[in-house]
């Protein structure tokens, strides 16, 4: 788990294939490597990865088709940044919100423009994830937890304060940019939830309006 809150900026500085997937080397910038151990956790832009290889301020991951075939990372070249956060403890202070580091889809984003000292972004998310995508709800982007401001069909708008420009990649986007996206947990589970024991039918119908007006769940 992970709370969307970037700890440091890194760089990519060797892709590998191996055996049909790849290995990832990152370069941790200044990411406090000091109680890293092999096995540990890192979302490398959203993406759970787990450190097969330390060294010298450096972590190896192992990418698997699975994760390459539905996040950006495959898309990655030696040089790019990435935004990183070693995985939540329980004396770290949640101040973003609970991020799994299970990447939902990609979504490309439309469109940059300054907004006083802020930007404002709007971001392509893909037709599947709409639906969990709620105005001040909660979504991750490249792994950073940001706040929803206004959401017209698939498409969402985010307020990026000076702060997260700086201390993220947010700032290297422009039209055209794809990002990891994450959804809000308690979304994805609610879904489940109000379908009760239609859960378990491989058939079942999808959550909609629609289904929740003839269910009792709404007007």
């Amino acid at each position: 788990m992970f709370t969307g809150l970037i700890q440091a900026v890194g760089s990519i500085e060797r892709i590998a294939p191996v055996g049909g997937d790849m290995r990832l080397t990152v370069h941790a910038g200044k990411l406090d490597m000091g109680n890293v151990t092999l096995g540990d956790s890192i979302a490398v832009n959203g993406v759970c990865l787990t450190a097969v290889e330390l060294d010298n301020g450096r972590f190896a991951a192992d990418v698997s088709r699975e994760t390459l075939a539905n996040t950006t990372l495959g898309e990655l070249g030696a040089g790019a940044r990435v935004n990183l956060e070693k995985a939540l403890t329980l004396s770290t202070p949640l101040g973003g919100h609970l991020v799994s580091g299970h990447v939902d889809g990609v979504g490309q984003v439309l469109e940059t423009r300054e907004d006083a000292r802020s930007w404002r972004l709007q971001i392509h998310a893909p037709a599947d994830l709409a639906r969990y995508i709620a105005h001040k709800g909660s979504i991750c982007v490249d792994g950073t937890s940001l706040t929803v401001n206004r959401v017209v069909g698939c498409v969402f708008e985010l307020n990026i304060v000076p702060h997260t420009i700086a201390e993220t990649i947010i700032g290297d986007y422009r039209a055209g940019t794809r990002v990891n996206l994450e959804v809000d947990l308690v979304a994805r589970y609610l879904e489940r939830l109000l379908l009760g024991d239609r859960a378990a039918d491989a058939a079942s119908e999808p959550l909609t309006l629609d289904f929740l007006r003839r269910h009792g769940f709404a007007n």
